[in-house]
């Protein structure tokens, strides 16, 4: 019996020391970043292409994300990176269904989970969202990554180029954690696309340098 209490008694001490049985906090406070918890898929099921609940071709033209993530050299891709999206509909409200639990209820419907391939590659498809009615914040799709070790935080929202409401000076205030998040849109006929690499490390705070 006191073997097996010395035992337990070090395993706890163990998962309760810093670099074990927890993740490396980075990216400071982040309001609702753990709803990338909420995914109905677990984590090790995620593919890298996802679509989203509004994502329609019947009367549309809808938006495909592409990029691929790095590792903090700039230049390695990063596999196995969760990615996690939300943003508001075509009247630009986050529209939640009925019954909505968790943060579901704030972040609406209109969400995403994907995970990156062997060669850091994601993608998503969805309707452009809307900017929130009577205020002068441009239209955006809000972002959250889970990167292997490290808490999930988040990265600079997505942002379009050809949006007047994104100003010169909104331009100059923005982080650029992770990278830019402006998306210059391409029209290719059925659809709009636009590209998207992220930067793992970049300008986030706290962020390990041996990553």
């Amino acid at each position: 019996m006191k073997t097996q209490r010395f035992i337990l008694i070090l395993a706890t001490l163990f998962v309760t020391l810093p670099g074990f049985g927890q993740d490396k906090k980075v990216g400071g406070p982040c309001e609702g970043c753990e709803a990338i918890h909420e995914s109905s898929v677990p984590f090790a099921n995620l593919q890298a292409v996802v679509k989203l609940p509004d994502a329609t071709w019947e009367g549309k033209k809808p938006l495909g994300i592409n990029g691929v993530v790095y590792k903090a050299d700039g230049k390695t891709p990063a596999p196995d990176v969760v990615i996690y999206i939300y943003h508001t509909d075509e009247t630009g409200h986050y529209t939640a269904k009925t019954g909505a639990q968790g943060w579901e209820k704030r972040h609406g419907s209109i969400r995403g989970w994907m995970k990156t391939n062997e060669k850091g590659e994601y993608k998503f498809v969805t309707l452009r969202p809307a900017p929130y009615p009577g205020h002068s914040d441009p239209a955006h799709i809000h972002v959250t990554i889970k990167e292997p070790g490290l808490n999930e935080y988040y990265i600079d929202e997505y942002l379009f180029d050809d949006d007047p409401r994104l100003t010169a000076d909104q331009r100059q205030k923005l982080e650029n954690r992770a990278g830019s998040g402006i998306l210059k849109l391409k029209d290719v006929g059925t659809m709009y696309k636009a590209e998207r690499n992220i930067y793992l490390g970049k300008n986030i705070p706290n962020y390990p340098t041996n990553q």
